[in-house]
């Protein structure tokens, strides 16, 4: 850590020097200040005016050209800003020039204080601390898994409310074996970080796992307030999967492992629930989903979009035309997309993973999907007022034929 307040020090050298450099010229400003005080006559010019003033007031009184009246008036006056000019031209006494020099310092003290505070509180010391531990052990010859963990062990206790302590802590127990030490360490990074999904769903498994994969009560609690702050959390799915197999309901896992590998980002993970998903067709008896991927893109859906007669001449030729393919639940992101447009209607389209948005959510992962068809004159791909639309509910997904087509016809407006 020398070299990051080494680099401090030098940041705070030219506040520093900011802070001095009005001092190195006290002395020429305090002399100039002096000298242009000494010599000022403003004063005497006032006085000079106003008895100038006020010899020609009397002068037109002698004259007979102003009255006693509006001589005593226009006297006043002149008293009045002669008054005035006088307090302007008021100076305190000019103080020396070493006046408040004792507060640089102390200024100078403070400005490193608090500089040196806020870093320890704001700043990323304690994570360049963990970054330094690492690389030491992995350059020292000697350096071991038990070497990292006693080191990383050490800084919980010096950095308590860090979450990369924890974070770093957590998978290194789990890894290890050390359940409780990785149940204490996620429910330490729960309390800084707070209770959201994903941490909530790695308690929930872990603690899952420590209890026998057996849905406890403190479990199902985890999980319960999991799904309801987030639905699609993919571990608490492939957890809740898991259950349901180790019972028997092979149908259920199928459904929760389907909607984690439709949102889960890591491919090993996504590749063993398919792995699951497989075996539990097989206890079921149905034909199980293969791993090869041009067999996953032969499932899907053939599909011919039609205009209905009495909306034809209501849009344009060149409208864009949206043919999606969502989950009957409309929890998924939609499944399969092809974009026409109205010129090119009727029109046989095939929806399958080829055409998917994401891999995460494709058409070969359900057996049912929601055939959606939108005519966008815009052309954005969100449903607008005025866009003409059809739609086909629970459509089989399987082997696509060159025989068989599912027929959408687009007869409604969306208002």
């Amino acid at each position: 850590m020398t070299p990051l307040w080494i680099a401090i020090a030098l940041l705070l050298l030219p506040a520093l020097w900011l802070l001095i450099a009005p001092m190195r010229g006290a002395r020429l400003l305090h002399n100039q200040q002096y000298h242009f005080e000494t010599n000022d006559t403003s004063a005497e010019q006032n006085v000079a005016i106003f008895k100038r003033r006020l010899a020609s007031l009397e002068a037109a009184r002698e004259r007979g050209d102003i009255d006693d009246e509006r001589f005593k008036e226009d006297r006043l006056e002149l008293e009045r800003s002669l008054l005035e000019d006088t307090v302007v031209q008021a100076r305190h006494p000019l103080k020396a020039a070493s006046a408040g020099k004792l507060i640089v310092p102390l200024l100078m003290v403070a400005v490193v204080v608090v500089s040196v505070f806020w870093y320890q509180q704001q700043g990323a010391e304690g994570d360049l601390t963990l970054y330094a531990i690492q690389q030491e052990v992995r350059n020292d010859p000697d350096g071991s898994l038990a070497m990292y963990l006693e080191r990383l062990e050490a800084e919980a206790e010096r950095q308590p409310n860090n979450p990369n302590v924890w974070s770093s802590l957590f998978p290194l127990y789990r890894d290890t074996g050390q359940s409780e030490k990785a149940a204490h360490a996620l429910e330490r990074l729960i309390e800084i970080d707070g209770r959201i999904p994903p941490l909530l769903a790695q308690l929930a498994q872990l603690r899952f796992f420590m209890a026998e994969r057996e849905l406890t009560p403190d479990v199902q609690a985890l999980v319960d307030e999991t799904l309801e702050k987030d639905p699609r959390q993919p571990t608490v799915l492939g957890l809740l999967g898991i259950h349901a197999f180790d019972n028997g309901d092979y149908e259920v896992a199928i459904d929760r492992w389907r909607r984690a590998v439709a949102n889960i980002e890591d491919p090993n993970t996504a590749s063993s629930l398919r792995d699951g998903i497989r075996v539990a067709q097989e206890r079921l008896g149905i034909e199980p989903e293969t791993a090869n991927v041009e067999a996953a893109q032969s499932q899907g859906v053939r599909v011919t979009v039609s205009l209905d007669e009495s909306l034809s001449g209501s849009v344009d030729e060149n409208a864009a035309v949206f043919i999606t393919a969502r989950d009957t639940e409309g929890e998924l992101p939609p499944l399969a997309v092809v974009r026409a447009q109205v010129s090119e209607l009727p029109i046989t389209v095939v929806l399958d993973d080829s055409v998917a948005m994401s891999p995460q959510a494709q058409i070969s992962q359900v057996r049912e999907a929601r055939l959606m068809v939108r005519v966008s004159p815009s052309g954005q791909a969100t449903p607008q007022p005025g866009d003409l639309f059809g739609d086909l509910e629970s459509v089989s997904v399987g082997p696509i034929s060159e025989d068989d087509a599912e027929n959408v016809v687009i007869n409604r407006v969306f208002e």
